[in-house]
């Protein structure tokens, strides 16, 4: 390893230093190690990943859990095949299963493969919901292939959604032009059917529907996007089994990667310092990737951080016996679990929970929504929990600002787990800690991440799981694209420093994205520095 700086009179010690493990720097680190480039990847923990990674969360529970991101949509087959990995993805079974809570949970939405639009009092609606995911989709299947390109401007997106006809250009302009609540409430009527419809406007976005920022809007449609479809597939061998993939094609390409390295100081000359059991090191780069949030590269670079955008989440991961019995008798339980269950999510509970929220407090009941990997991928569970019948259960809480959590996180974990389970209760047969699992202590296998664990643990500022805002994936006509760093989505103010991870001009989820195309305006910049002399 090179611990000596270099002076940037001098050839650097790498090409590239990738400041993150995540999976976005494993894969900047790959494409650039692939192209010959020298690449050093500096990872804080003691493992890669970041978020997306798998662990044995529970003592003596042979259960491998998707600790923090769970599904996949963003990830491109280009990525996948560029890079020569196995990323097996299975298809969930059902798309959703939404109690109505008007009945407590006696009756239910489920959108299979079949669809019981009927039992929940919205027969009317099944078509127009149909309509809705026609039209959207008119416009992700024109978007989805300009994400591993250079950065179009607003006008060129333009013309590339109006190659999907009337109907794409229509949904295109009220997209981008007004809050997509109200395109919601007029597409659908039932106000289940609207909440089905905008829970992806607010994963992880802490906004109202008819916010004028469109943010949520935004937010909307990163969660169509994937494959120009929408669908979110199951990580076959869990999260950790992407990351695993992606760092063992960086290292067959010849990247180094070193772990139990903390990052403590960058300099816009392409000095990098870093900390290994107390050691300090220092290293140049010809490029820095900075795989962090934008608040954590400014203290890096000891400047002022930019305003954060706050993250808006609760995760619990739990260990059942058996799935839990619904008050539902028309729907079994492996159909109601087998897609993402909705809890408390009508489109009025949404904005109420966002208002109640807004005004410092919890929200009452909680919206929440459920998927169940192991009915899909039972691989995660060893030989002995799948014969007893046992299965995991991830919730993702909406509406729970980081302002509500920071404060006393502690404290606030305890009361949001409580708030999880007592709304997941308000619409089962018994009580969900009845079919909870208890680990080799006796302790029920429950564990939550609040925004402020995502803080201390990920370096995720403000607990936000997209590194901040999500934003348009165009520029806007007069922006200046001047730069490969520009041209790509992942500039800083720095020409050595390129964002690599979510805060990328395309970041967000799990896709590699923000790495590829960090990559890109590297081997970009060298192509024309090479031209040039």
């Amino acid at each position: 390893m090179h611990t000596v700086g270099v002076s940037p009179d001098q050839d650097p010690a790498y090409d590239a230093v990738v400041v993150g493990g995540g999976h976005n720097g494993l894969v900047a680190a790959a494409y650039l190690a692939r192209a010959g480039r020298r690449v050093l990847v500096l990872e804080r923990l003691d493992h890669v990943g970041g978020a997306a990674v798998s662990a044995l969360a529970f003592d003596g529970v042979a259960a491998r859990l998707s600790r923090y991101s769970y599904l996949v949509s963003l990830l491109p087959g280009r990525i996948v095949e560029d890079l020569g990995v196995r990323i097996p993805l299975a298809r969930r079974r059902y798309s959703s299963y939404t109690p109505d809570p008007a009945t407590g949970g006696a009756t239910g939405l489920l959108i299979g493969p079949p669809h019981t639009f009927g039992a929940v009092g919205a027969a009317a609606d099944e078509k127009y919901f149909a309509d809705f995911g026609r039209r959207c989709r008119l416009v992700t299947q024109q978007l989805w292939p300009t994400l591993t390109e250079p950065l179009p401007v607003r006008a060129a997106v333009d013309r590339v959604v109006a190659d999907g006809g009337a109907d794409a250009t229509a949904f295109w302009r009220e997209l981008t032009g007004r809050p997509i609540g109200q395109t919601i409430a007029e597409a659908v009527h039932s106000d289940l059917v609207r909440g089905v419809l905008a829970t992806d406007a607010l994963i992880g976005t802490f906004a109202a529907l008819d916010e004028p920022s469109l943010v949520q809007n935004v937010c909307f449609l990163y969660h169509w996007l994937g494959g120009g479809t929408g669908e979110w597939n199951v990580p076959v061998g869990g999260m950790g089994a992407v990351s695993a993939a992606l760092a063992g094609a960086a290292n067959g390409f010849g990247a180094e990667i070193v772990t139990g390295a903390e990052v403590f100081a960058v300099d816009p000359d392409g000095e990098v310092r870093y900390r290994i059991r107390g050691d300090e090191h220092r290293v140049q780069a010809g490029a820095i990737l900075a795989n962090v949030t934008p608040t954590t590269l400014s203290h890096l670079l000891g400047e002022q951080p930019p305003p954060a955008a706050s993250g808006a989440q609760i995760k619990v991961n739990m260990m059942l016996t058996r799935l839990p019995r619904l008050r539902d008798g028309a729907v079994s339980a492996e159909q109601a679990f087998g897609g993402t269950f909705h809890i408390n999510e009508t489109f009025t509970q949404l904005e109420s929970a966002r208002a109640r929220a807004a005004g410092g407090q919890l929200p009452d009941p909680l919206p929440a929504e459920i998927y169940c990997h192991s009915l899909t991928d039972p691989t995660i569970l060893s030989g002995e929990l799948r014969t007893a019948g046992a299965q995991t259960l991830t919730v993702f809480g909406l509406h729970t600002p980081h302002q509500l959590t920071a404060p006393d996180p502690d404290r606030m974990r305890l009361r949001l787990t409580a708030a999880v389970l007592d709304s997941l209760n308000s619409v089962l047969a018994e009580p969900i800690q009845d079919v909870v699992m208890s680990d080799a202590s006796g302790r029920p296998c429950i564990e939550a991440a609040t925004t402020a664990d995502l803080e201390a643990t990920l370096g995720m500022t403000a607990g936000n799981i997209f590194h901040g805002a999500l934003q348009w994936p165009f520029a806007e006509d007069d922006d200046p694209l001047d730069t490969p760093a520009r041209r790509w989505g992942v500039s800083t103010g720095h020409a050595r420093i390129l964002l690599c991870g979510s805060a990328a001009r395309r970041g967000g989820a799990v896709s590699g994205i923000g790495g590829h195309n960090a990559a890109m305006a590297v081997l970009e910049g060298s192509a024309t520095r090479s031209r040039g002399n």
